[in-house]
């Protein structure tokens, strides 16, 4: 559990800094645009991490159909997600994702074979309840964009599932190959109906989101290797108030009370999820198939 919960600081940090360069390129470059470029500067780096360490059996896979099925799905999350971050408030956007640990625990239960306890089922309702005391349902929640998020998070759910599944036989740098090979085509088809030329300072907001892109999967996926896709996806609720921090220091956006009330019970759902063992008697509940 210690490993995962590392692993998940270095995915945290990740997603926090791919989030700021996509703020920042938000309404200057196509999102599709960025979302190539992120492909292209990805699949550099791992094929030459790969051909570097020798081991070019991990440019190879078993599972091809399981890459492109996750890739599909991830690239139309991380549309979702892109569009977001230019439409809402960071720990808004990042709120209403932090909806993924629901779909996940379910989807993990029915195709991963995965036990949903009932220490799990109340972490993620202690997570989902800090979600709400953010974001204060009301009617100007269900908006346009809120919807765009609410659907990356459904697709996010189904990556990380596939991950998982992948994990158990796929070293994390080909799961990130296959990520990049896939994605990088589907992202030059669309970014090719609205292409502009990136200026210097857009281009190394372009790299950032390249690298950390990579760094938040590889993290990602060895925390996947360690502890379940629930448990996992759970800890990433530590995301909201470093994102949170992020909005308050470069973009001027208001640190509310009701944020910070939510992301406590999000960490203590956390806690609970990390170091309180299970009882040996009638602690697990599964969902219907």
């Amino acid at each position: 559990m210690i490993k995962s919960a590392l692993w998940m600081i270095g995915a945290l940090t990740s997603f926090s800094l791919m989030a700021i360069g996509v703020r920042e390129l938000s309404g200057l470059i196509d999102t599709f645009q960025v979302l190539f470029f992120r492909s292209v500067i990805g699949l550099f780096v791992i094929a030459l991490v790969i051909a570097c360490s020798g081991k070019v059996e991990r440019f190879r896979t078993d599972r091809p159909g399981l890459h492109g099925i996750r890739n599909i799905v991830h690239f139309a999350g991380s549309y979702g997600w892109f569009l977001g971050i230019g439409l809402l408030p960071l720990a808004e956007v990042f709120a209403l994702e932090f909806t993924v640990p629901l779909w996940t625990a379910l989807i993990a239960c029915l195709f991963l074979n995965e036990q949903l306890t009932v220490r799990k089922v109340f972490a993620i309702i202690l997570g989902m309840v800090g979600v709400v005391v953010i974001v204060q349902p009301g009617s100007g929640v269900i908006s346009h964009s809120s919807l765009i998020v609410l659907g990356a998070a459904i697709c996010y759910a189904v990556a990380h599932s596939s991950t998982k599944s992948l994990a158990a036989t796929e070293h994390p740098l080909t799961i990130l190959f296959y990520m990049c090979l896939v994605q990088l085509p589907i992202g030059l088809c669309f970014s090719l109906l609205n292409w502009q030329n990136p200026t210097d300072v857009q281009w190394f907001w372009i790299t950032v989101i390249g690298i950390s892109a990579l760094t938040a999967h590889f993290c990602m996926a060895k925390a996947m290797q360690t502890a379940e896709a629930t448990v996992v996806v759970t800890m990433d609720f530590l995301r909201l108030p470093a994102i949170a921090m992020v909005g308050v220091a470069f973009y001027a956006e208001p640190l509310e009370i009701a944020l910070m009330v939510g992301a406590l019970l999000m960490l203590l759902g956390n806690l609970l999820n990390m170091y309180v063992p299970e009882n040996k008697h009638g602690d697990v509940a599964r969902t219907s198939r």
